[in-house]
């Protein structure tokens, strides 16, 4: 299946200079959307993850179905102060400015297999931090999958995972 052509592109948002990659209209199309939750599905679980974690907030669009499909657990990785109860967290720089993850202090054990799951993979800032904190409880992060990579930032390289796949290289 042809993903690009479901991908919106608008440029100068957020911010001038950047070209913001909009999955809007891949999840509204059913076949595209459903392609997608199963190739990836299919590509997690070749590593045995016990949890997906997805951050805010297309990380949650794309990693729960996922979780769901492999019957496993799903956390959602949010922006500082969105979480109740106590958290874990870390700040980090995105291409565009500087940023703090959290994730629910409760939810990676010691030894638990983590899969990282979101849209697009940029600078790598999001999803490293992400695999710091997973890391920093102990927890094993199995592999890191994006529907999209942006090439030319070379994100790929700063998450230091051998099991990073992206769906769509743009």
């Amino acid at each position: 299946m042809d993903l690009e052509k479901y991908i919106g592109v608008t440029p100068d948002f957020p911010k001038k200079g950047i070209s913001f990659k909009d999955i809007s209209p891949l999840l509204a199309d059913n076949h595209a959307f459903n392609y997608v939750v199963k190739k990836i599905s299919d590509i997690v679980s070749q590593n045995k993850p016990d949890l997906i974690i997805g951050p805010e907030s297309r990380g949650f669009v794309i990693g729960s179905p996922v979780a769901f499909n492999l019957g496993i657990g799903f956390v959602m990785a949010r922006k500082k102060g969105k979480l109740p109860g106590d958290v874990i967290s870390k700040t980090y720089t995105l291409e565009y400015n500087t940023a703090t993850i959290e994730l629910p202090k409760f939810s990676i054990k010691k030894g638990t297999r983590v899969c990282l799951i979101d849209d697009l993979l940029a600078t790598g800032g999001t999803l490293k931090a992400c695999k710091e904190l997973v890391e920093q409880e102990g927890g094993i992060v199995t592999s890191i999958v994006t529907l999209i990579e942006l090439k030319d930032l070379d994100g790929a390289k700063l998450l230091d995972c051998p099991n990073y796949t992206s769906l769509l290289k743009l």
